[in-house]
């Protein structure tokens, strides 16, 4: 005889959430999960999977990829993606809205370039200091425009400010 325990039970409310949001929902064997959702024309998709420990670990792989980290419970998962939607929705109505994305999905592809160059090349500790310099310099620029900007977004703290 089938059943369900309490945390598949649980987790079944959560994903409902996530339906009643308007996300389509695939299970994967029943560990991994993929929820998309549309925003006018821009797909908004994610990963997550169980880990052996009974933790999530979550990632936005679209409209660019980002790592939201492992978090403890089902409502932890479906509440920070119900917070990128919201975010999604808002950052939505700038007009540099597509130049935002255009950026992230940019800076994307350096990482990945970065990945590449450091997993086929013998890179010198020079040019790699070199590299930390100009993400030093990103990340002083990144805190300047911040700090000259108006917040619009308070249901969440950023994470990396």
């Amino acid at each position: 005889m089938s059943y369900m325990t309490i945390r598949q039970i649980r987790h079944e409310m959560c994903l409902n959430k996530l339906r009643e949001l308007g996300c389509q929902v695939a299970s994967i064997q029943g560990v991994m999960f993929y929820v998309k959702y549309t925003l006018d024309e821009l797909k908004i998709e994610y990963m997550y999977h169980i880990n052996p420990d009974n933790t999530y670990y979550l990632e936005r792989i679209k409209p660019y990829v980002v790592s939201a980290g492992i978090l403890e419970s089902e409502d932890k998962v479906v509440n920070a993606i119900i917070i990128d939607i919201e975010q999604f929705k808002n950052a939505k109505h700038s007009k540099n809205f597509k130049a935002f994305i255009e950026v992230d999905t940019e800076l994307s592809k350096a990482v990945r370039a970065f990945e590449d160059l450091y997993l086929y090349y013998n890179i010198s500790r020079e040019d790699t200091e070199l590299i930390k310099k100009e993400i030093n310099n990103v990340m002083e620029l990144l805190i300047e425009v911040k700090n000259r900007s108006d917040r619009v977004f308070f249901k969440k703290e950023p994470e990396s400010f």
